[in-house]
């Protein structure tokens, strides 16, 4: 089992471990729906200019405050949490919450409509910022201030941690010396969780995606609701024709997902999921509860020999 900071190439290779999911379904399926209005950067927070990622407009050379585009990120909070909220209720359906603690707090309707929702939370860091350009110590206390803030709003903790712009070097390091997360999703190389070695202690990852994503609406991948309608249903067709059993990510922003032209080919996925009986519809602890229970940790030539004896399913 390699160091978190080692590049492993490898992984489980062809042969997988058998993920036995429950009720032996071929595909564990979480949404994650990011909650980040009103953490990004911008002028009234003293950044000195407004973030322009993910929204309608190209990204702004010109400095100072783009009224537009805190526009686009408000819509997201206003109008695109409750229509996606509702979709997820309609449908009966679970999802993870990836959240910015600076957001949540400035959102005290999502907040409570979190409280009572039958989804979990993964911390989204407390605001937009690059973790790699923060010292070690700056970096310690907001992972802190995130992880307090989230519990003291919700009641209850945030399972995993997942960095806005990616990690530093010293993330997951002090993800696991925080001690309060059972995982992190830092990670965008497998499509199984896996363990690794954090000094030399055992540290759990749920890896990501950016490709089942709405974020490909506004990078140019995807242009219609049939677009992503059809990209998640292909993906989803192509991992349970195949032997071993996986996990799958569909991201999902307020302010991108949230329009109803894009909301109509995530409605269509989720009416399509409910109809198949092979999936596991969960959310993230769900996944890192079940990988802890079914594949703990084991020393490295315990976990390679376990790998090669049931990696079929």
């Amino acid at each position: 089992m390699a160091d978190h900071l080692d590049r492993d190439f490898i992984g489980y290779g062809p042969r997988p471990p058998a993920a036995q999911w429950p009720n032996g379904a071929k595909l564990a399926l979480n949404f994650v729906l990011n909650i980040e209005e009103g953490s990004e950067p911008s002028v009234p927070d003293g950044d000195g200019f407004s973030e322009t990622g993910l929204v309608e407009v190209a990204a702004d050379s010109i400095p100072g405050r783009n009224l537009a585009a805190e526009t686009m990120f408000e819509y997201g909070s206003r109008v695109g949490f409750w229509r996606i909220a509702r979709m997820f209720e309609e449908a009966g359906l679970p999802a993870t919450a990836m959240v910015c603690g600076l957001a949540l707090e400035r959102n005290p309707e999502i907040t409570a409509w979190l409280r009572q929702s039958d989804f979990d939370v993964c911390a989204h860091g407390w605001r937009w910022e690059q973790h790699r350009g923060l010292s070690r110590d700056e970096e310690a206390a907001r992972i802190a201030r995130t992880f307090d803030v989230i519990t003291d709003l919700l009641g209850t903790p945030p399972g995993g941690w997942y960095c806005r712009y990616g990690p530093s070097v010293n993330t997951r390091a002090l993800i696991a010396e925080h001690g309060g997360f059972d995982y992190d999703s830092d990670a965008y190389n497998d499509e199984l969780p896996y363990w690794t070695e954090v000094s030399g202690k055992p540290h759990l990852v749920l890896p990501y995606s950016l490709a089942t994503n709405d974020a490909k609406f506004l990078r140019g991948g995807l242009a219609t609701a049939g677009d992503f309608f059809e990209f998640l249903r292909d993906s989803v067709e192509t991992l349970c024709a195949e032997p071993d059993a996986k996990m799958l990510s569909v991201g999902l922003h307020l302010r991108v997902a949230g329009h109803p032209g894009r909301a109509a080919g995530l409605r269509r996925f989720l009416e399509y999921v409910r109809g198949r009986d092979d999936l596991w519809i969960c959310r993230r602890s769900d996944i890192a509860r079940h990988w802890r229970d079914v594949h703990p940790y084991l020393p490295s030539a315990d976990q390679n020999k376990k790998t090669t004896t049931t990696g079929s399913e």
